[in-house]
């Protein structure tokens, strides 16, 4: 009979207690353990999205190229415009992603002494972010900043008010803001990716700082400049490991325009023959190359963007060699 009163009681005392846990709003899994695991997937979660996020700035950054281009004013040997990424900051644990890089556009001069004659270097930096948390359907922001020059040290004008363009200086600052939305669409064999890019950028000549003489009123200071890239990866069987199989780049079409949107020479806002660039690029990877591919395109210079050759408007085309450079410098 002891034993029995003894049995109810303990019974009793333990809905007592799980009651008051109930009261003081406590529940089974509301635990540190269960807190420790519920942040910890979270984490995991936010840094497999923070990587995804980050291979997709990598298929975004500026490539090089090496070849030729035919039809400009001042006919070429050689046309390179040579771009090393250096990836800075590249972490699962941030949402921001780093790229510096050094751009140099190179013409070889079709004549006596084939001369380069004034490169354009662009060094600069881009900072990267996301807005939303699905890399299917990714959207970004991007923030850069970008100084052009010639390295030339005379003077920018000549006595006439025309410009030096022999040994003259050239030089601008520029900052970029860009929003880009992308699609990735996967089937048995491919994979598709989709990127469109709208942004605005912006000169320090508008305050009158970071130019060199006379590019006031005749060089654009205000710019929209979108692109549009299409890039298809094809499923290989692994060089390695039998049975299995990888996406390797295969085949990308790349459209770009520009449009000189502020006063500049009197020309109206619906001259486009010399406020719009548009190009038109396709990229065919080689098979035996991990990351070169064959690159012809053509397009429309409204205002050549090689330093003091703006003021020519043509139409070209090109072909060539098109690589990536990026250096990815973290400890992950």
């Amino acid at each position: 009979m002891v034993k029995i009163l003894f049995r109810s009681y303990n019974i009793y005392i333990g809905l007592f207690l799980l009651f008051i846990t109930k009261a003081n709003g406590y529940a089974a899994t509301d635990t540190p353990a269960f807190h420790r695991d519920t942040i910890g997937k979270i984490t995991v979660t936010k840094r497999i999205l923070n990587r995804d996020f980050n291979s997709i700035y990598q298929q975004n950054l500026r490539t090089s190229f090496f070849g030729q281009e035919y039809f400009q004013p001042q006919k070429t040997q050689l046309d390179a415009d040579i771009v090393a990424n250096f990836v800075i900051f590249n972490t699962p644990k941030s949402r921001f992603f780093f790229n510096a890089f050094t751009r140099i556009k190179i013409r070889l001069l079709a004549t006596r002494g084939a001369p380069v004659k004034s490169p354009s270097y662009m060094p600069g930096g881009v900072l990267y972010t996301r807005v939303n948390n699905d890399p299917f359907n990714p959207k970004f922001l991007s923030l850069g900043y970008t100084h052009h020059s010639n390295g030339a040290r005379g003077p920018t004008l000549l006595p006439d008010g025309s410009f030096n363009v022999d040994s003259g200086k050239f030089s601008t600052n520029f900052y970029t803001l860009n929003y880009t939305t992308g699609r990735r669409t996967d089937k048995i064999d491919r994979i598709i990716n989709r990127y469109t890019t709208l942004g605005v950028e912006l000169h320090s000549g508008l305050l009158g700082k970071g130019v060199a003489d006379g590019l006031a009123g005749r060089y654009g200071f205000v710019r929209i400049n979108g692109t549009y890239l299409y890039n298809l990866a094809k499923r290989e069987p692994d060089p390695i490991k039998t049975n299995r199989w990888v996406f390797n780049n295969w085949q990308r079409i790349q459209f770009d325009f520009t449009y000189i949107a502020d006063k500049y020479n009197d020309y109206n806002a619906f001259n486009l023959k010399k406020r719009l660039n548009v190009s038109l690029k396709y990229y065919y990877h080689l098979p035996f190359l991990k990351d070169v591919s064959v690159m012809a395109g053509g397009g429309y210079r409204g205002q050549d963007d090689y330093n003091f050759s703006f003021q020519q408007s043509y139409g070209y085309a090109t072909l060539g060699l098109s690589s990536g450079l990026s250096f990815i410098i973290n400890r992950n």
